[in-house]
């Protein structure tokens, strides 16, 4: 089970962008997020005719390791970690380590 998903609100702990928040966009692969607005880098793109796109200096999110993020807290302010807990009817569900409140999606 993935501790950091699809839609959560992340905190960056580490690298250029360390103390920025932002909402993870996409899973790349098991352990790569896409955060939006977070790890931005100019890409240089040559023009393509048959595409139909322009060249030029292009600002594009780059995928960032989920080892350098924290989930946020919106009830404490802070990056906090994941725990997985199981219920009576054998789901298992994400919750804060430091509260125990279940985590849900916005």
């Amino acid at each position: 089970m993935n501790k950091i998903r699809k839609g959560d609100d992340v905190i960056v702990l580490a690298g250029r962008d360390k103390g920025k928040r932002g909402k993870v966009t996409l899973r790349k692969d098991d352990s790569h997020i896409l955060i939006e607005g977070i790890n931005v880098v100019k890409k240089h793109t040559k023009p393509n005719p048959m595409k139909g796109t322009t060249g030029g200096v292009m600002e594009k999110s780059m995928p960032m390791h989920q080892s350098n993020v924290a989930i946020f807290n919106v009830a404490t302010g802070k990056a906090d970690r994941v725990g997985i807990k199981l219920l009576a009817d054998g789901k298992r569900v994400r919750v804060f380590k430091s509260s125990g409140e279940e985590i849900k999606l916005a």
